[in-house]
C-alpha cells in the first residue's frame, strides 16, 4: 500500500551513524558526506516503489557524486517480518542494481527513528553544513518512469542546496511502502 509523507522539519542536523553495509564496510555519516552535501535515502529490497525507482536513483545518484555530493542507501525494515529485506539479501540487491554508493544495515531501526524515515524510498537532502534541508521524492514518478520532461526534484534540490545552502521552498513527499517497524517488546 503506498504510503505519503508529512514534510519533515527543515534544518535541523542530520543525525550520525555507524552502520555495516553491504560491502562489509562500517560506514560513519562523516564517511559518505561530499563536499557539497549529502543524500541519505531510505529503501529496502522488495518495496515495488523502490524496484520502480531505483534505476533513477542509481543514475542520479552517479550525477551527484560528480557534482561533489554523498550518497547513501539505508534499510531498516524488520528482516524477521520481511526475511526479504536480510542484510544477505541486501547485498544481493546492491550487485543486482549496481549500487555505486553504500547499502547500510539498520537492523535496530535506531537511524531511521532518528531521521524519522516513514517510508520507502524516503530521501533526505543534507547540505554541506550538515543540515537537512530536503525531504521529498525522487521524481514525479512511482512505480513507473515519468515522462522524460518532467522535473527531477531529487537532483534539483540538491543543485539549489549546493547553490544557497536551502533546500527549493516547495518539496513535495515521497510515496512508498510504510517502513516495516519491529513490533514493541
Amino acid at each position: 500500500m503506498a504510503l505519503t509523507i508529512a514534510p519533515a522539519p527543515l534544518g535541523i542536523k542530520a543525525p550520525d551513524f555507524a552502520l555495516p553495509a553491504t560491502d562489509g564496510k562500517t560506514y560513519r555519516f562523516a564517511d559518505i558526506a561530499g563536499k557539497n552535501g549529502t543524500v541519505v535515502v531510505f529503501i529496502c529490497n522488495h518495496c515495488p516503489y523502490v524496484k520502480g525507482v531505483i534505476g533513477r536513483t542509481v543514475a542520479d545518484a552517479k550525477t551527484l557524486a560528480g557534482e561533489g555530493i554523498g550518497f547513501v542507501a539505508i534499510s531498516s525494515n524488520d528482516v524477521a517480518a520481511y526475511p526479504e529485506d536480510s542484510f544477505p539479501d541486501m547485498k544481493v540487491f546492491a550487485e543486482k542494481y549496481g549500487l555505486p554508493f553504500p547499502y547500510l544495515f539498520d537492523e535496530s531501526q535506531a537511524v531511521a527513528r532518528a531521521y524519522d524515515a516513514v517510508c520507502t524510498s524516503d530521501f533526505f537532502g543534507i547540505s554541506r553544513d550538515g543540515l537537512i534541508e530536503y525531504r521529498g521524492r525522487l521524481d514525479e514518478g512511482r512505480k513507473d518512469a515519468p515522462a522524460s520532461n518532467v522535473r527531477r526534484d531529487l537532483l534539483e534540490a540538491m543543485r539549489t542546496i549546493v547553490k544557497t545552502g536551502k533546500g527549493p521552498a516547495e518539496q513535495i513527499p515521497s510515496v512508498g511502502c510504510s517502513m516495516k517497524w519491529k513490533r514493541a517488546a
